[in-house]
């Protein structure tokens, strides 16, 4: 039996983790058609806040459009860059990364963008209310009069609550297709009803078959959030609610989605 290594010094955990947030992702959610579709039907240049490693921006820019993607974690921009720079020239330049938070966002750009848009749960990494009102406002704030808002968020049921005790489980075993080796997951979930959050364990040991892996560790909590709540935070920033959805397919929420689709849209020309 062979047992993991010494967790690696923080120097290169930034950079592991936005290469395994990829590996995570190779199952791919299904979400990048819908952003192509809403930016065909906005125009103009594109806000993606928390936009870690490009998945979606570079997708957007190689579809022609201008992107400005905006991400506080260095380590994620690092390789957004080595992704853009491995696509043509034209796609590279149509795609601007900025290192920022969301809270007090202020870009040179701000009511121009189009399209404004927080994908696949990152809302959920801000950990308070007030930091979710933040990214509304900073959506709000960035888009033209008439441009659209949005966000992708989560919505776990009782039954999946239920199941976040803290146990480890094993998620997956899996060949990284960028060093070619072997990574197992192992995560655990604990649910907090009295702070609505859940806490994330993840353990990722990465390895050759036969020798010992090296283990990578990552911790985050996220902050559960309802439609009632996420449509109150748009109009507070300033919005008219378009359509609460429940999938990426725009259909009206429904008792059991698990996913929430919010569409706000700047009141003013073009609206």
């Amino acid at each position: 039996m062979t047992h993991p290594s010494q967790v690696p010094g923080p120097e290169e955990l930034p950079d592991a983790l936005a290469r395994l947030y990829d590996l995570d992702l190779l199952d791919d959610p299904g979400d990048v058609d819908l952003w192509l579709a809403l930016a065909e039907r906005t125009g103009g240049p594109i806000l993606e806040l928390m936009a870690g490693t490009g998945r979606l921006a570079i997708p957007l820019a190689e579809a022609g459009h201008r992107v400005t993607a905006v991400d506080l974690d260095p380590a994620m921009l690092r390789r957004a860059a080595r992704r853009a720079a491995d696509a043509d020239d034209e796609v590279a330049a149509r795609l601007e990364l900025v290192l920022g938070d969301v809270v007090g966002l202020e870009l040179p750009g701000a009511g121009t963008f189009g399209l404004g848009f927080v994908a696949l749960n990152s809302m959920l990494l801000l950990r308070s209310r007030d930091a979710q009102q933040a990214a509304w406002t900073a959506l709000s704030g960035h888009i033209a009069p008439g441009g659209l808002a949005a966000i992708d968020v989560w919505l776990p049921d009782a039954a999946d609550l239920a199941r976040y005790d803290g146990r480890l489980h094993h998620e997956y075993l899996r060949r990284d297709p960028e060093r070619g080796t072997w990574v197992s997951k192992t995560a655990a979930a604990q649910h907090d009803g009295a702070t609505g959050t859940v806490a994330l364990t993840t353990f990722f040991d990465e390895g050759d078959p036969g020798r010992s892996p090296v283990r990578w560790f990552r911790r985050d909590v996220v902050r559960l959030t309802s439609a009632d709540e996420q449509r109150a935070l748009a109009e507070s920033a300033g919005l008219d609610v378009e359509l609460v959805s429940g999938g990426y397919d725009l259909e009206p929420l429904g008792p059991h989605d698990d996913r929430l689709i919010l569409l706000a849209r700047r009141p003013g020309p073009g609206a």
